[in-house]
């Protein structure tokens, strides 16, 4: 894989040089002032990236799945019920840990390409009267398939219903890259990961708990430790950590909201929808089609394109990175073999996106895929022609 070719992967993505920089650093004293200086506007810029108003943010050396693993466990207790979808590999995943920690979890079975059904997780809770229910799980990007489903639907659903359960997201592909309003849309615990929107390496997960999740952690009996949010806010208070932390890439992540900021989260967004459009016309041009099944599901930080019939998409992934060097995201589950992933995330421009096309069509071409080398690209430039703004990304 050349260093030089952008990765199109959903994470870890593109790093601009100022978060590298940033992350390179002296050691530090991870007890000192100096320290809580640096750490504190970390916080406090994913509370904004967040549009969080109320609660903790939480920052742990792990990834999503450390995240994951630190909802449930300070909230939750053995035995407990929750409730949540499976249409993809990431809220299998979910649901698997759970499992692993001895919760009940209530699986509404959802096709992959679908989102999060409304609909049932409505009738689930209706039906729950009794309060069994203690927490519903979301996946708000499935990134496996390119979904994006609707947490304030979910939230709407879980409000009709007259539910108190709590209430997970996974926004791990999705915060910091697409609209993500934690309070608005009455999320109780936030998970994401440094290694996505924030454009940083793998490393920490990062979690906005919201008051209900804070008052459920005095009662739940999991175990934990290293993720005890109970140890962390005693350590916060003090500006440091209960043991040592990625000095790094906290300083990275100070910096790197920085940059999202100076971009604009708006613009932000904005230039994550025209990048994943540009692909998305791509994709049909070439004759293909997103797993997502409807435009409404559509993600704007990866699109797993279905290949034709008697193709594979492995196959693709697998020769762009032995012949060109760039690095496209195989079929996950249910979907191996039958879609590959293009990632249009973090540091990403119009320009580096149709390098991503034009390789993936150089692939389709190798390997005897019926394909007419530059119709995807042209119609992605076409799209791109029409909607360019000025790019804002801090890459010196």
């Amino acid at each position: 894989m050349y260093s030089q070719n952008p990765v199109f992967i959903p994470g870890p993505t593109n790093m601009p040089e100022v978060i590298r920089k940033a992350c390179d650093m002296p050691t530090l004293d991870h007890r000192s002032p100096a320290f809580a200086r640096m750490f504190k506007p970390a916080v406090a810029g994913v509370r904004r990236v967040l549009k969080m108003d109320q609660g903790e943010v939480i920052i742990l050396p792990s990834t999503g799945t450390g995240g994951w693993e630190a909802a449930i466990s300070n909230t939750l207790s053995p035995g407990d019920t929750v409730l949540a979808a499976r249409f993809g590999m990431f809220s299998h995943r979910w649901i698997d840990m759970c499992q692993r920690h001895g919760l009940n979890v209530q699986i509404i079975e959802t096709p992959w390409g679908q989102g999060a059904p409304l609909d049932k997780i409505e009738a689930a809770l209706k039906a729950d009267t009794g309060g069994t229910i203690k927490a519903v799980l979301a996946t708000h990007n499935e990134t496996a398939t390119g979904v994006r489903s609707d947490i304030a639907g979910i939230r709407r659903a879980m409000d009709a219903a007259g539910h108190g359960a709590l209430f997970f997201v996974d926004g791990v592909s999705s915060i910091g890259s697409m609209p993500f309003e934690m309070s608005a849309w009455g999320v109780d615990i936030a998970v994401a990961g440094s290694q996505k929107g924030f454009m940083l390496p793998a490393g920490l997960a990062i979690l906005g708990v919201g008051p209900r999740a804070l008052a459920a952690m005095e009662t739940a009996t999991l175990p934990r430790t290293f993720f005890d949010f109970r140890d962390m806010l005693k350590s916060y208070a003090a500006g440091g950590y209960p043991y040592t932390p990625s000095v790094g890439l906290i300083a990275g992540l100070a910096r790197a909201i920085e940059v999202l900021e100076d971009e604009g989260l708006e613009a932000v967004y904005a230039r994550h929808h025209r990048l994943a459009e540009g692909v998305r016309r791509a994709v049909a041009a070439w004759g293909m089609t997103p797993c997502a099944v409807s435009p409404d599901l559509y993600s704007d930080t990866i699109t797993a394109v279905v290949v034709p019939e008697g193709c594979n998409g492995t196959d693709l992934v697998k020769l762009a990175a032995d012949k060109y060097g760039v690095a496209f995201g195989v079929g996950l589950g249910e979907v191996a073999g039958k879609v590959f992933r293009i990632g249009h995330l973090g540091m990403l421009t119009d320009v580096m996106v149709l390098s991503g096309l034009a390789t993936a069509e150089m692939c389709m071409a190798d390997l005897g895929w019926n394909v007419r080398l530059g119709s995807g690209v042209a119609a992605a430039q076409e799209y791109y022609r029409g909607s360019a703004t000025a790019m804002a990304i801090a890459a010196e």
